[in-house]
């Protein structure tokens, strides 16, 4: 019984995400080449590793005007930035003995460069590196419970490398090479695990270190030459990762020294250690991880890398050979199926979407109606099948979900051979091109059967929202004469929002805006929340709406809102006066926060989107270079925000405003201004800098389509490397 458990948890895991297994392993096989052609170059110098870091930066000053910076990278070449006698500035590799010039740096490949994206991410961005972090997790799951049935084959520890009884090729192999790649494949996956764990800040964050210098008692005596400051006489090129020079002569400049487990900052004419910060545990563990997981720097380990991968592929091919059918998870049901007149069919690829479908399924069963549920690819003839309903998202660019990929082969195989209606529902993101597609494509197959009737039109689901799915369960209960009423909260969640009253500290009126625009300040009374983040109103006896919010410097919350004529929410807020009190609830919004790191950013926003940005720009103590673009109808619109958009100009915690109006003169749009600045753009996502973008959905579009064109026209990149680096960052609704 025991070992039938761990082999089934064995075959599930694999099941569950061999495919994502399979592609790693491959782009891992090839990647492994990577190490190898670097160290093939030539540029490593021998004995330089025992060379000592003063001998080196002593000859660096005697052969070149300047030195800027002086580089060991994991694979021990020893790089310099320079500004030779001629006034020439040049980064390049050097033989460290003589200071000469070895070779260019080396540039990646682009062929491993997008092997590498596709092992990271797949090309989905923050999804695609939540994919391969938990198909690291899975992948170490699979060994462990491997490794335990080998034990209990082998019958013990003691006897894990004794003879295999061969019964046949797959299974021989398969427990053999197992027990030889274990260790390896163990640590492939925890380093890539924990690599997915850094992606995405679930590991402690790492303060940039800070000193205390005593500027004012700094000495320049003695005065002593490179190869005699102490620091540098005992520290060798096999220790060091980079050395940054003074910029110029004066006593408050210093050599800036990063070690392989710390930080140095060195007086220039003195030697003497300024101060020191040893990295923590988690910035050593990073750079180990990284190591291991790549083989940077040691071709042996890279050859294990890759002969590991292609251990995996054995395993998966032999691990479906030696199982004879797939098991594939099933949704009970009280019913039975020929006997249901309402048929829910579930498209999705993770399952996120089956929750929704068992509770529209429960409700029908509570009505005392007849219902029958199960995944797309089940499909087949219902005999008794009256109203169908499906329940889908979109997978990739239009295509089916995973349990989906069968369906419209086998209706076009088996059509319904009597009248029905049916509803299709599709869960999607806005934020991608073919939003719902599967469901738009599966709705237009149904409206081409002869028996088939429209029972309501195709209905689409952002975000997974519960109040979108629970008015058209509303509505599909009134196309049926039922009474069907969710829950006011998605029973599944993990964490229900916790409601909490706020105070109205101010507000304008829509009536004064020229678009029927409004500003409304909230007493922040508790909540550890960011401008960028969200707050949901509940209008008495309505649902919950969603804000993007701005945090500003007195800590009040304050949105910006358009009203709407049968707006519900926004005609309820701007009724509120001074005094009011609403309810509502924080909900975070971390991937379009304001970033911590000082590299410049583009904020780019049309309307009300202004609002969060608002609070950014507020909060920039920093003086980060900040680019706004703002579309509007007209100037008149600007009235609403000039006071806080000139106080942020006044303190330069704005760089630039460029307002961009649509219905005045030339019609302007944020998207042509957008145009002008190609070079600005194309120079901030090349230095780390970091594109935000707040609006509509339409606005998004167009400007996403302009990135894309600076991004692939100036650096030469999709606009999705930059996505995958976190550099754009986008709330539209």
């Amino acid at each position: 019984m025991i070992i039938s458990v761990w082999r089934y948890s064995h075959l599930i895991l694999a099941i569950s995400s061999f495919v994502f297994i399979a592609l790693a392993s491959i782009t891992g096989i090839i990647l492994s080449f990577e190490p190898i052609s670097e160290q093939a170059s030539g540029y490593k110098i021998a004995h330089s590793d025992d060379l000592s870091l003063g001998e080196t930066v002593t000859t660096l000053k005697a052969d070149y005007l300047e030195v800027l910076e002086l580089k060991v990278d994991h694979n021990g070449f020893v790089s310099a930035s320079v500004i030779d006698n001629e006034g020439e500035m040049g980064d390049f590799y050097i033989d460290p003995f003589t200071g000469e010039k070895i070779g260019d740096l080396l540039e990646k490949s682009p062929f491993f460069e997008f092997t590498t994206s596709l092992h990271r991410s797949l090309f989905l961005k923050s999804t695609g590196r939540f994919i391969i972090g938990l198909t690291s997790f899975l992948l170490f799951l699979i060994a462990i419970t491997g490794f335990i049935l080998v034990l209990k084959r082998q019958q013990g520890i003691k006897k894990l490398f004794s003879r295999i009884i061969k019964e046949n090729f797959f299974q021989y192999y398969h427990t053999y090479l197992g027990r030889l790649a274990l260790i390896p494949i163990t640590i492939i996956t925890i380093t890539g695990t924990y690599l997915s764990m850094e992606k995405f800040s679930l590991l402690p964050e790492v303060a940039r270190p800070t000193y205390d210098i005593d500027y004012e008692n700094l000495s320049e005596e003695p005065a002593l030459k490179a190869n005699e400051f102490p620091i540098f006489k005992n520290t060798s090129l096999s220790e060091v990762r980079s050395l940054q020079f003074p910029f110029s002569p004066d006593v408050e400049d210093y050599y800036t020294l990063q070690l392989k487990d710390k930080e140095v900052l060195v007086n220039q004419f003195t030697g003497e250690v300024l101060g020191e910060h040893v990295y923590p545990m988690v910035t050593v563990l990073s750079e180990l991880s990284l190591l291991l997981h790549t083989g940077r720097g040691n071709v042996w380990w890279a050859i294990v890398l890759g002969l590991s991968s292609c251990s995996i592929l054995f395993f998966i091919y032999s691990g479906f050979a030696l199982t004879f059918k797939r098991k594939a998870a099933k949704i009970k049901n009280n019913l039975k199926k020929d006997d249901c007149k309402y048929i829910i069919l579930i498209g999705s690829e993770t399952g996120s979407t089956i929750p929704f479908a068992m509770q529209l399924h429960q409700q029908l069963l509570e009505n005392g109606e007849s219902s029958y549920i199960t995944e797309m690819n089940r499909y087949e003839r219902f005999p008794s099948m009256e109203k169908l309903v499906i329940i889908t998202s979109t997978y990739g660019k239009g295509e089916a979900p995973a349990n989906a990929t069968k369906f419209m082969q086998k209706f076009e195989e088996q059509p319904p051979e009597q009248e029905f209606s049916y509803a299709v529902v599709g869960f999607g993101s806005l934020a991608y091109e073919d939003y719902c597609q599967y469901a738009i494509d599966v709705n237009d197959m149904l409206s081409q059967n002869e028996y088939a009737s429209e029972l309501m039109a195709i209905h689409t689901i952002n975000n997974r929202s519960w109040e979108a799915y629970r008015q058209w369960a509303r509505l599909l209960g009134n196309k049926i004469s039922l009474a069907i009423e969710l829950p006011a909260k998605n029973p599944v969640e993990l964490k229900p929002k916790k409601v909490r009253s706020f105070m109205v500290l101010s507000k304008t009126n829509a009536e004064d805006s020229i678009d029927d625009t409004f500003l409304i300040e909230l007493e922040r009374n508790s909540g550890k929340v960011k401008s960028g983040d969200l707050i949901g109103i509940y209008p008495p006896d309505e649902h919950e709406r969603l804000y993007s919010m701005a945090i500003m410097e007195e800590g009040q919350i304050l949105l910006s809102v358009k009203r709407h004529d049968l707006g519900v929410c926004s005609n309820y807020l701007n009724q509120l006066s001074s005094g009011d009190t609403l309810q509502g609830s924080l909900v975070k919004n971390k991937n379009f926060h304001f970033p911590s790191k000082r590299k410049p950013v583009i904020m780019i926003g049309t309307g009300t989107g202004i609002a969060p940005f608002l609070g950014m720009l507020a909060q920039n103590k920093n003086k980060v270079e900040t680019h706004l673009y703002w579309g509007a109808r007209t100037p008149q619109s600007y009235q609403l925000y000039a006071e806080n958009i000139q106080k942020c100009l006044d303190n330069n915690s704005l760089t630039r405003f460029l307002p961009a109006y649509s219905r005045e003169g030339d019609r302007v749009y944020v998207q042509d201004l957008i145009e002008q600045d190609t070079e600005l753009i194309a120079r901030v996502l090349k230095n780390k800098g970091v594109i935000m973008i707040c609006g509509s959905i339409a606005m998004q579009r167009e400007v996403t389509n302009r990135l894309e064109q600076i991004s692939m026209g100036e650096n030469n990149k999709p606009l999705s490397y930059y996505q995958n680096k976190n550099q754009i960052r986008i709330d539209c609704y």
